[in-house]
């Protein structure tokens, strides 16, 4: 984004002038009694309008006839097919485009609103989709799922409708902003407000998506997963798992003279961010902010200390960059640790340590792949932006719960992530892709190798001796 779109974002709420709204209102009441429209011009008195003629409806039911455009303003704002309809309440006056807005003081839906948030909800997907551009993989982001989750915002006090924005094309030009990294311009252009505007409702959707992260990032379930209990390869030895972790770097635009923690070892300026998934490609942990420099060990104990927890008995998986431990168990270091290429060339294990690595590497492409569905989703984790540095640090959660909210209603699983993306940008830079070996570097992991070394012995061991006992029924056959 372009750099004088780094400004703070207006704290002004928009609040409706009740006297201004009086003096609006009972002159059109007025008009709406004693003028009578003349052919060829508006009708007002009746409230109905003839062939042929736009009409201005001012009365208590606010009803609209077919195949007019009309501004309604009445009770109920109901409008029928072929319109498009201007519904205003005492709150104030929306706007018009390809579809209507809603605006209303108290936040709540009434009845006669109902169609107009689901034609704004079905506008605001189209331009989400059609927008992408190609190579990228549809959002999927369905109108029901729009509604669902404006109405969630809305009813819990976290968004409110505004004069001419309603909580579902908020959320909208939120998504829109992280899934094409558009600027405050771009937003504007796009969804006809002006940029002050957009940068109020764009601020709203930040703090109440960072407000619901617990509710849409929640903890795995301890039963185990369909994927691994089903398999033969994995069902016996990892049973306990409960998902994988990884570090991701997101770049960041801050001051030289606050960069230096948040250079990482490409010497590129970025925060480090904890990620945790299921085997469902859903994240159930997200801890952003921490500096480029740090090792993906010390964000995790970080993420710990701040009350990240693994149910006793319970592991997720993780690489090498990583302590081995109970709760983190990590492959064996200095053994081929086995990716696509290498299984696609058919290479057998050689021993008990191969043998844990390989499958190791294949449950923990599920870790891989809900990364590269996030980053294909949100672009704007590839590239840095010119936000403040306090909305910068949002940025990676609030793309985590929207991903949840999309891959909850059925995400695509068979999405090519390493495609080439078509996106360009002045400030992408080269990110580390995590950790080679872990650095020792956090004394209360180092206390725990001893009994995680021996977790994965005994799994290891397991695992090779079922495997040599299939060689031999085979050789048999």
């Amino acid at each position: 984004m372009d750099t004088d779109e780094s400004s703070e974002y207006d704290e002004e709420e928009e609040e409706d002038d009740d006297d201004d709204l009086m003096l609006f209102i009972l002159p059109a009441l007025y008009l709406a009694y004693t003028g009578i429209g003349t052919p060829g011009q508006t009708s007002k008195a009746t409230g109905i309008g003839t062939s042929g003629r736009t009409s201005k409806v001012m009365g208590a039911p606010g009803i609209v006839t077919p195949d007019r455009t009309s501004k309604v303003i009445g009770a109920t704002g109901i409008g029928t097919p072929g319109q498009t309809s201007k519904v205003t309440d005492t709150a104030g006056i929306g706007t018009s485009r390809q579809t209507s807005k809603v605006a209303d003081a108290t936040g709540t839906e009434t009845p006669g609103q109902t169609s107009t948030l689901i034609r704004d909800a079905e506008w605001i997907c189209k331009v989400l989709e059609d927008d992408r551009g190609q190579g990228y993989d549809k959002l999927r982001v369905e109108p029901r799922i729009l509604l669902e989750f404006s109405h969630y915002l809305r009813s819990n006090n976290l968004l409110r409708n505004t004069r001419g924005v309603s909580v579902e094309e908020q959320i909208g030009m939120f998504i829109y902003m992280l899934s094409r990294n558009a600027s405050f311009q771009k937003l504007s252009d796009r969804f006809k407000h002006s940029t002050e505007t957009i940068h109020r409702h764009i601020k709203a959707c930040f703090d109440a998506v960072t407000a619901v992260t617990g509710e849409f990032v929640k903890p795995p379930s301890t039963q185990a997963h369909w994927k691994i209990s089903s398999d033969p390869r994995y069902g016996p030895y990892f049973e306990n798992c409960i998902g994988a972790i990884d570090g991701i770097h997101v770049p960041m635009t801050i001051p030289d003279s606050e960069a230096a923690p948040y250079r990482n070892r490409q010497e590129s300026v970025s925060q480090n961010v904890m990620l945790a998934c299921d085997f469902d490609l859903n994240f159930v942990y997200v801890s952003c902010g921490r500096e480029g420099s740090a090792s993906d060990a010390a964000v995790l104990y970080s993420a710990i200390e701040s009350g990240f927890q693994v149910p006793s008995g319970m592991y997720y998986l993780v690489d090498g960059g990583y302590a081995n431990t109970l709760s983190f168990l990590a492959p064996y270091i200095e053994v081929p640790y086995h990716t696509e290429e290498h299984e696609q060339s058919n290479l057998q294990p050689r021993d008990f340590r191969e043998l844990f690595n390989l499958c190791h590497a294949q449950l923990r492409r599920q870790m891989k792949h809900a990364v590269c569905l996030l980053k294909m989703r949100f672009p704007i984790l590839n590239v840095a932006t010119s936000y403040r540095k306090e909305t910068q640090v949002k940025i990676p959660a609030a793309a985590v719960v929207l991903h949840n909210i999309i891959q909850k209603q059925g995400g695509n699983e068979g999405l090519l992530c390493d495609q080439t993306v078509p996106f360009s940008s002045r400030k992408t830079v080269t990110l580390p892709s995590g950790d080679d070996a872990y650095g020792y570097d956090v004394a209360a992991f180092n206390d725990e190798c001893n009994m995680g070394n021996a977790l994965r012995d005994g799994i290891a061991q397991r695992m090779w001796a079922d495997y040599e006992r299939s060689l031999c029924d085979e050789s048999e056959l």
